[in-house]
């Protein structure tokens, strides 16, 4: 049986079913509706149209960021429940990673960008590897000023490919750089049908946890909320 993807570190919303081999069905959306109120109808409705029963699933595959944290907060949330009322087991999925999968051949190079607020950007740097399930990370995510991830994408071998919704919203920043090649449209913002094919690996490899342990998966925030550094501001001045 397949595995549930759950993508909501952006503003896309987005569920699939998927295997090892196969992207069986897929749900994706980017309006101005809040994950909360569209991701639960959009999993029922998954689930509906593919004839299938959450308790019938293999596991649940969430993307855990970085990312949004409200999104990623929502999304997390959302997965270790069902895995817990379906028994099934749950694995978290890096989000750059999986949004970099969607752009992976052989001799390619993917960057994946996404909004790390104040001006900064998420960056992480992937190429093809046929033997570590056709990902290898090159450069791990890291929080960077936008001018600074372009240095870093100038210094890599080129063509790069670049997604993420950085990449989405500040095309015109990197259309006609050297070595930068924006990724298609359908492919440059994090989608649930890589993290459900990803999903399905790492549960084959024995990678998830099991239900009554999903309380232990924790989203990748990387940097800290504005909340925090704001309490530590306060309590600085005391």
């Amino acid at each position: 049986m397949p595995v549930l993807a759950i993508e909501t570190a952006t503003l896309v919303s987005s569920v699939a079913l998927g295997t090892q081999e196969k992207l069986i069905a897929e749900i994706t959306l980017q309006t101005d509706k809040t994950h909360s109120e569209r991701l639960m109808p959009h999993i029922d409705l998954l689930l509906t149209m593919a004839g299938i029963s959450g308790e019938s699933l293999d596991g649940i595959a969430a993307s855990i960021g970085p990312g949004s944290f409200t999104g990623l907060r929502i999304g997390l949330a959302t997965a270790k429940a069902l895995a817990f009322a379906w028994d099934v087991p749950l694995v978290g999925i890096p989000t750059l990673a999986a949004a970099a999968y969607s752009c992976l051949a052989p001799g390619v190079t993917a960057a994946v960008m996404l909004d790390a607020q104040k001006g900064n950007v998420y960056l992480a740097v992937y190429t093809w590897d046929e033997n570590a399930d056709g990902i290898r990370e090159v450069a791990p995510v890291r929080v960077l000023s936008f001018a600074a991830a372009l240095e870093m994408l100038a210094a890599l071998p080129g063509p790069v490919v670049v997604a993420g919704e950085v990449a989405a919203d500040r095309r015109q920043d990197l259309i006609g750089r050297e070595g930068i090649v924006l990724a298609p449209p359908h492919a440059i913002m994090p989608r649930a049908g890589t993290v459900a094919v990803l999903g399905a690996r790492a549960l084959a490899a024995g990678n998830g946890c099991a239900a009554d342990a999903a309380d232990a998966l924790e989203p990748l925030y990387v940097r800290r909320s504005e909340a925090e550094e704001l309490w530590e501001r306060r309590h600085r001045r005391i």
